[in-house]
């Protein structure tokens, strides 16, 4: 008999008489001719009641093993409950303990700290809020590539090590095969990195960008998304060294359009959770963020501002608000701002753009026409309420000229980049793009205030367990 899933389980319209369920005990309870035993596979939020009678052959002995956390195998009949509360229950003709667990089994029926189930990482996709996490982590992964399959964007797999820093900030994790204690060195008594496993230095990618940007001029639309890495000791609940990113790639393009996609691209993601982790996002409004349908709806339901960079330290500056970080122009926009602009001022999303080119990547058009002393770059943030930033953005810079000049503001050394300055002289096209950091729209999606608890294994500073 072919095994059934509880969600299937749950949402049948009819009774059978013959079902196979296999998962895991969250509670149990005896009575004197009977154990009503609540079983969990993983497969949606709500378990389903097995009734085992005491009658059953092997009862006594098995009942006995069959403590929280233990893995029951139980074939019976599907019935319709007479208990409040549920539609569906199953009467077990037999079952079996597959694996047991006794008394030490961490997630015992009670409440636990997000600080406790970060200790158990191992365990804690057992328990209701991380099943649910991970159920909505699966599905807007999956929404990820609908969205761009079905605006015919081609998927493409960037590399994970790489010698290129998109960013140019330097936080970047080192990837090498010589022995640290004692490497070998050149005849300046320098490391001689030509010894090296690549024969140069080499690093875990911050960005698929630049590489993706090689085949957007070559196949139109392309997107990744896959793993990247900071260097960055920020012990905060918005960042983790370890992240996944969602970066698409638009060749004839500029930043309206950018700006477009990158709309259409967080309320496709939101439609797609309402609709298929309803119960999910539920059990998160009543437990997690009890404003979270709320900012859902609100989200789908405003239109975006777009408000320029200089507009926004206007509106900033004169707000009255003692902020924490000074507000001035050629300063980065911090949370608070962000967060007063999307929840206070404008009641909505916003995507603030063309941003001072000093505090921007090199790889980022210059606008035309702005003043020597407020030079720009068609840079694009978009904020929504409760989280601030959750994409950024550009145009990417197709003119040679300006794209060396950007180099050259930056100290970047030509040569290392002589591939990226290559897509420049042979046939550049307008093109622009985005990064969305998926741990951030999780955290949107899900109400759940920490990095830490949108990820399978968190790496903070200080935290690699797995």
């Amino acid at each position: 008999m072919p095994r059934t899933l509880i969600k299937d389980a749950l949402a049948a319209t009819a009774p059978t008489d013959a079902i196979l369920l296999q998962g895991w005990v969250r509670t149990r309870r005896d009575a004197k001719a009977f154990s009503f035993i609540e079983l969990n596979d993983g497969s949606c939020l709500k378990g389903i009641q097995v009734i085992a009678d005491a009658a059953l052959p092997n009862y006594a002995t098995e009942i006995a093993r069959a403590h929280t956390g233990a893995s029951l195998e139980v074939r019976g009949k599907l019935v319709e409950s007479k208990g409040q509360g549920q539609k569906w229950e199953v009467v077990a003709q037999s079952f079996t303990v597959l694996g047991e667990a006794d008394a030490t089994y961490p997630l015992q029926k009670k409440g636990h700290t997000l600080e406790f189930l970060r200790e158990i990482a191992h365990l804690r996709p057992r328990s209701n809020l991380f099943g649910a996490v991970f159920r909505v982590r699966s599905r807007l992964a999956y929404a990820v590539h609908r969205f761009f399959q079905e605006k015919d964007f081609i998927y493409v797999h960037t590399p994970i090590v790489t010698v290129s820093d998109a960013e140019g900030a330097g936080d970047m994790f080192r990837v090498t095969t010589l022995d640290v204690g004692a490497p070998p060195r050149d005849e300046h008594g320098a490391v001689d990195n030509a010894k090296d496993f690549f024969g140069k230095k080499t690093f875990l990618t911050v960005s698929g960008q630049l590489e993706a940007e090689i085949f957007a001029t070559a196949l139109s639309n392309v997107y990744t998304f896959g793993p990247t890495f900071r260097a960055e000791n920020s012990n905060t609940s918005r960042h983790a060294a370890e992240f996944w990113m969602i970066e698409p790639e638009v060749a004839f393009c500029d930043l309206a359009g950018d700006m477009t996609l990158a709309e259409e691209f967080v309320k496709y993601l939101i439609r797609d959770a309402k609709e298929h982790c309803a119960a999910d996002l539920e059990f998160f409004g009543k437990f997690v963020d009890k404003e979270l349908a709320a900012r859902l709806d609100f989200v789908l339901e405003k239109p975006f501002v777009r408000c320029s960079y200089t507009e926004a330290v206007e509106i900033l500056t004169k707000s009255g608000k003692a902020w924490e970080h000074a507000v001035s122009w050629g300063s980065n926009l911090q949370a608070e701002h962000e967060r007063f602009l999307t929840e206070e001022h404008f009641k909505c999303p916003v995507t603030v753009y063309n941003y001072p080119r000093a505090i921007k990547a090199f790889y980022m058009r210059k606008t035309d026409g702005c003043a020597p002393d407020r030079q720009t770059v068609a840079a694009m943030d978009l904020l929504v309420p409760g989280i601030g930033e959750i994409i950024g953005g550009s145009q990417r810079e197709e003119r040679l000229a300006e794209l060396r000049e950007g180099m050259a503001l930056h100290q970047l050394d030509e040569k290392s980049y002589s591939w990226y300055l290559d897509l420049r002289r042979y046939g550049s096209v307008p093109h622009a793009g985005f990064g969305l950091g998926f741990e951030r729209m999780l955290m949107f999606v899900t109400g759940v205030g920490n990095i830490r608890d949108v990820i399978p294994f968190a790496r903070t500073p200080g935290s690699a367990e797995f």
